[in-house]
């Protein structure tokens, strides 16, 4: 790809509202280093590599967490016999504030059947996130078989649905979808 059609590409991204200036976008995931998971063995992203993977930093109680749950569980559904793996991330709020039974039973509330790994101490999402100051915590990130962040939603809910004032939701779903379909293809 030439230099213009890449910067052309990037200003494209930039402006659709899922990925920003400054964001983690093109640069390899860091480690989860998370050891207690629900629904699988602890997973990091180096044993990832070969498999398209969304994470999505989520806590019981967020309204916007709940809203975007069926947008997870349906493209986990989707798109899962295809090379694609969803993590939830669940990370309290305030940190330090959680224990297993509260997440599992968070974690089956909103039908997260998809690999769910505990960030209790908000280790990883200082890893991966919160290195600004920050408008959201509930962050996504889409990252490519080779282990290369390639889209981050920035927080609060997307999903399929809403009415009026969604829309920001509808196109972040959009966008998300059609990235997981050309990734999964590569």
């Amino acid at each position: 790809m030439s230099r213009s059609i890449a910067i052309a590409w990037l200003a494209l991204l930039l402006s659709a509202g899922g990925v920003q200036a400054g964001e983690p976008v093109g640069h390899p995931a860091p480690p989860l280093e998370l050891r207690i998971w629900l629904n699988s063995p602890p997973l990091d992203m180096s044993a990832l590599k070969g498999k398209v993977v969304l994470l999505r930093w989520w806590t019981d109680g967020c309204p916007l967490c709940a809203a975007t749950a069926p947008a997870l569980r349906k493209l986990a559904a989707q798109y899962g016999n295809r090379g694609f793996t969803v993590i939830g991330v669940y990370h309290p709020k305030p940190p330090g504030d959680w224990n297993v039974a509260r997440v599992r039973h968070a974690a089956a509330k909103l039908g997260f059947h998809f690999p769910v790994a505990i960030d209790g101490d908000w280790s990883a999402l200082k890893r991966w996130w919160l290195t600004d100051d920050r408008d959201y915590t509930s962050v996504s990130f889409l990252v490519d078989k080779r282990g290369v962040i390639r889209y981050v939603q920035p927080g609060g809910e997307w999903h399929e649905g809403g009415g009026a004032g969604h829309e920001a939701c509808r196109r972040d779903y959009r966008e998300i979808d059609a990235m997981i379909a050309k990734l999964v293809s590569e």
